[in-house]
């Protein structure tokens, strides 16, 4: 039983649990920097709490005072959404130590998968295909010439911890291997304080898919289908959608029957994302997200499951409240990250919202935390909010995330608004013909309109 969350995140994705913890008649606690005082989740929660200054290091990824806050307000759960201290495996042993609950898996999950070299040699275990990489860590360059060899170039030189394309570079050839190394055990140092590096098969048009499963702790797990999420920019995912344009029924019923079986031996408790490069009919494992996702909405509107309700209930030591035989697909959902950038240059926008007007009408959601009059501060990620939207098919949502694109306004700062208009009239976009790299290619070669 859990009588009151405390959230420790911000944005959107703080109002998001704030919203499923209301439904389930549990007290909320909203935590804040003093940058983010005047923030939506701060003036809807039944408590909140200011626990340091705007830098992230002092106040969300500040655990002393997050477990201040606990004991100020009595929150018997944490719920800590996604980045920050969402995958700190220490973060959530520490609550357990103090008797407040994490929602979220077990400590030692979090750990093994994210060091990314174990998470590899645990889903080869587990009977998930993997991209063809080095056994390990690389330690020297003999070493690493005798693996590349073995996989085939061009090869991908990858950070083991981190994220977010840092510490990855790819070597074509020999020549290019020693500087690659280099280079991403130098970013990976500075971004992650590890340099830790191995070898994978660099796939030349991938499409990046991921499967969305959901543990009891008990060995009971399920999978809610997959989200194509190729529309990236620097590693970074912009457009996520469901079903994926790739897949067929068969295809998807094997990969996701195949992650359930791994989360039910490994008695995985809450939510968890798979996620896989996919090119040629084959997928191809790269990593577990341990916690909720920024596309999560897609998968709950071709569902109808509420992800964040169902964490926080599987927390509390409730069972599934679904089998697999229970999960439908209906329809088609899109995604958008809008963010405070320049649609062209991606330059940050942070400043006040001198308008705002979302969209709506039947099939349109918006997660965003953002009102008019709000000032977005320069501190955090810049994204405004998340534009998803849900048709029959997949037509009907490109055309309904067409018309809500054009209903959405932001005034006062730059929004990749203009990007999203342009991308749901190209043709390759419309007809599912991209991967992961064709984004980049499209605004190298200027193909964004400006007129949007």
């Amino acid at each position: 039983m859990i009588d009151k969350i405390l959230i420790a995140n911000r944005g959107e994705i703080a109002l998001r649990i704030l919203r499923a913890a209301k439904e389930l008649g549990i007290a909320t606690v909203a935590v804040h920097s003093t940058a983010d005082a005047h923030a939506m989740h701060v003036k809807l929660a039944d408590e909140s709490v200011c626990i340091g200054p705007a830098p992230a290091r002092d106040s969300y990824l500040n655990i002393p005072a997050l477990l201040s806050a606990c004991e100020i307000t009595g929150a018997d759960a944490v719920h800590p959404g996604y980045g920050f201290l969402s995958e700190n495996a220490r973060f959530a042993e520490i609550l357990e130590e103090h008797g407040i609950t994490f929602i979220g898996p077990k400590a030692e999950h979090i750990r093994l998968m994210g060091d990314k070299i174990e998470a590899k040699l645990t889903a080869k275990r587990l009977g998930i295909p993997c991209v063809p990489g080095s056994d390990g860590a690389i330690t020297g360059e003999r070493e690493a010439l005798i693996a590349a060899e073995k996989i085939g170039y061009p090869v991908l030189v990858k950070a083991a911890s981190g994220g977010g394309g840092r510490g990855m570079k790819v070597a074509n050839d020999s020549h290019e291997l020693a500087q690659a190394i280099v280079s991403a055990r130098t970013e990976a140092k500075a971004a992650f304080g590890d340099d830790t590096v191995y070898l994978e098969k660099y796939l030349q048009k991938p499409r990046h898919i991921e499967i969305q499963v959901f543990g009891d702790g008990n060995g009971e797990a399920i999978h809610l289908g997959e989200r194509d999420c190729s529309l990236q920019r620097r590693h970074q995912k912009v457009w996520e959608e469901s079903p994926s344009p790739a897949l067929n029924d068969t295809q998807r019923g094997e990969i996701g029957e195949i992650c359930a079986k791994a989360m039910r031996e490994m008695q995985y408790s809450g939510a968890g994302t798979i996620e896989f490069l996919y090119e040629n009919g084959g997928f191809y494992f790269i990593e577990m997200n341990t916690r909720i996702q920024v596309e999560h909405p897609v998968t709950e509107a071709i569902t109808g499951v509420d992800l964040v309700a169902e964490q926080i209930r599987v927390a509390a030591g409730s069972p599934l409240s679904l089998k697999q035989e229970d999960v439908s697909f209906i329809g088609h959902a899109i995604e958008c990250r809008v963010n405070a950038e320049h649609h062209s240059t991606f330059r940050p926008s942070p400043g006040r919202i001198a308008y705002y007007h979302p969209p709506g009408g039947v099939g349109v959601r918006v997660d965003s935390a953002v009102y008019q009059g709000y000032s977005i501060p320069p501190n955090y990620d810049s994204l405004i909010g998340k534009l998803i939207v849900h048709g029959r098919n997949r037509t009907e949502a490109l055309m309904r995330l067409r018309r809500s694109l054009d209903e959405f306004i932001v005034d006062g700062v730059d929004t990749t608004l203009p990007l999203f208009r342009t991308l749901v009239r190209n043709a390759d976009v419309q007809n599912g013909m991209y991967d992961i790299h064709w984004l980049e290619h499209f605004l190298a070669t200027g193909g964004i309109e400006p007129n949007f």
